[in-house]
C-alpha cells in the first residue's frame, strides 16, 4: 500500500480548498448577497410588517384567548383584538382584517356559532323571585 491511505481520496486539505474556491463556496470567503433593488426592498419591509402583524396578533390572542371568540363573548373579545392592533399599529383594523389575520393559525370555521349553541344563547325563561323573598322584608 503506496501512499499512505489516511483516507480523503488522497488528497490534503490544500487541494480540497482550493476545489472549495473554484466553486466560489469557500468556507473562508463569506457569500454576500446581491444588493437588495428597491423592489426588493419593498416586497422585504411588506414581509416584516406582515411578519410584525402576525406577532402583535398572537401576543393579543395571549391576552383574549381564541376559544373566547366562540361564546357569548365573541363580540366584546374581537374588538379588544382590533384594539390591541390599532394601539400597537396606530391605525384602525376592521373586524374583516383580524378575523382574515386569525384563518392564518386558527379554522375560523370552527369559532363560528352553530344552530344549537345559538338558540341557547337566545333561549328566555321567565324569573321571579319567591314569595319567600319579599315575606322577609316586612
Amino acid at each position: 500500500m503506496e501512499g499512505g491511505g489516511g483516507g480523503g481520496g488522497g488528497k490534503n486539505g490544500k487541494e480540497r480548498e482550493e476545489e472549495q474556491d473554484q466553486d466560489g463556496m469557500s468556507v473562508h470567503s463569506p457569500c454576500k448577497p446581491p444588493p437588495p433593488s428597491s423592489s426588493a426592498a419593498s416586497s422585504l419591509s411588506k414581509e416584516q410588517l406582515q411578519v410584525e402583524l402576525e406577532l402583535r396578533l398572537l401576543e393579543a390572542l395571549g391576552i383574549y384567548p381564541p376559544v373566547k371568540l366562540r361564546g357569548m363573548h365573541r363580540h366584546f373579545v374581537l374588538f379588544c383584538l382590533m384594539e390591541f392592533l390599532r394601539r400597537s399599529f396606530g391605525r384602525q383594523f376592521s373586524s374583516d382584517e383580524v378575523l382574515q389575520l386569525m384563518d392564518r393559525f386558527y379554522n375560523i370555521e370552527m369559532l363560528k356559532p352553530d344552530d344549537e349553541e345559538a338558540e341557547i344563547l337566545n333561549h328566555e325563561e321567565e324569573f321571579s323571585l319567591p314569595e319567600s323573598y319579599f315575606d322577609k322584608e316586612e
